[in-house]
């Protein structure tokens, strides 16, 4: 076996990204035979640098790519550009990045380009359909193609890259780094910062998907308007992402409202505390479908389909699309019927124990001849 250290770049763009790779940057940290640098592109600047900042973990290099509403193709090659100067300057050994967002697909192909060693972090989820959720399919789809280590999440990850013909020895069940995260801080005592009323029950809400942006998301808030209608007994806490589409159509439906909160987004630890007081969630957030179960909240998915359907086929969460009255209907029956909130908080997670980001460590140092 080698000790000659080897140099690995972990990449983060996104707030969700920031999330599930901060234990992976942690342990690779921990780890003497590498030396780790931590690139963020800023895909979500603001949401990126609350999270990094909660793990106490500090980019290295930023390319600080984030532009108000800039075009896909725009950012695509803005990032390629950047990530090349990068790569020649600093040769890496291996780059890791996770999930399905620009950041990683953009990534992925640059190493491929570089002919440099590229592990997918959360790699094999499919929703068999590339326009949705878009571009995010397509993003994974990509990436997968130039990842010499699959980092699944789930045994049905793996199938999912067995069915596309990757080889399975490139391929690892890890869990799923995600609860990694969440369980190294979700005995943290973080306070909101508004005040809730005690006496009613939570409903939290996210939305964001560009591909739920319009109609959908009108539909979305009209579901809220009706659940609120007929539950004086209840309250909306909705962190409102930045996005232009999201929030413009979120504060003129929902913001005058008196049992609605509309804040910006929260930072990870308030929000993990959100988690933990809210009675139930409508949400189109991945992570959200893999953080909630763990906690015993049960999600309600504002999306027609779901690349992670380990939690939906444990009873723990429930696609309900972004029709209106099947909504209201799926809320209802939550609200109403105590054996069937009971059946879905069960605090059942299939995403992980915790150890996914030390299986990573491990499967790179013996891949290399650490």
């Amino acid at each position: 076996m080698s000790n000659v250290t080897k140099k690995i770049i972990c990449v983060v763009g996104t707030r969700p990204e920031a999330i599930k790779m901060a234990p992976v940057i942690l342990a690779f940290k921990n780890n003497p035979l590498f030396e780790v640098k931590v690139l963020a592109t800023a895909q979500h600047r603001q949401l990126l640098d609350q999270v990094l900042d909660i793990f106490g973990i500090k980019p290295d290099i930023d390319l600080d790519i984030m532009r108000p509403n800039q075009a896909l193709t725009t950012l695509t090659g803005r990032l390629l550009l950047e990530l090349d100067k990068v790569f020649i300057d600093e040769k890496p050994d291996v780059v890791l990045a996770q999930g399905d967002t620009t950041t990683v697909m953009t990534v992925a192909l640059a190493c491929f380009y570089h002919r440099i060693a590229f592990g997918h972090v959360e790699a094999g989820l499919r929703t068999w359909d590339l326009l949705n959720p878009f571009p995010e399919e397509m993003n994974r789809v990509i990436a997968g193609k130039f990842a010499k280590w699959h980092f699944a999440p789930t045994a049905s990850s793996q199938e999912n890259l067995l069915k596309e013909s990757v080889n399975a020895a490139d391929i690892y069940v890890t869990g799923n780094t995600v609860v990694d995260a969440l369980l190294s801080v979700v005995d943290r005592e973080e306070p909101l910062p508004f005040e809730l009323d005690p006496d009613k029950r939570l409903v939290l809400v996210t939305s964001h998907r560009r591909e739920n942006f319009g109609k959908p998301f009108e539909e979305i808030c009209q579901a809220i308007l009706t659940i609120l209608e007929r539950n004086p007994d209840i309250q909306i806490l909705y962190p409102v992402h930045p996005n232009p589409n999201v929030k413009e159509t979120a504060h003129r439906v929902l913001g005058s409202h008196p049992r609605v909160i509309l804040c910006e987004p929260l930072d990870y630890l308030p929000f993990v505390a959100a988690m933990k007081r809210a009675y139930i969630i409508l949400s189109d957030s991945g992570g959200v479908q893999e953080e909630a179960p763990a906690l015993g909240k049960p999600v309600l998915v504002l999306r027609e389909e779901t690349e992670r359907p380990e939690a939906v086929l444990e009873g723990v969460v429930k696609l309900v699309g972004t029709d209106s009255e099947k909504i209201v209907v799926e809320a209802q029956r939550l609200l109403d019927d105590k054996s069937a909130y009971s059946s879905m908080a069960r605090g059942v997670s299939p995403y992980g124990d915790g150890k996914a980001a030390a299986r990573i460590v491990g499967i790179v140092q013996e891949s290399l001849g650490l």
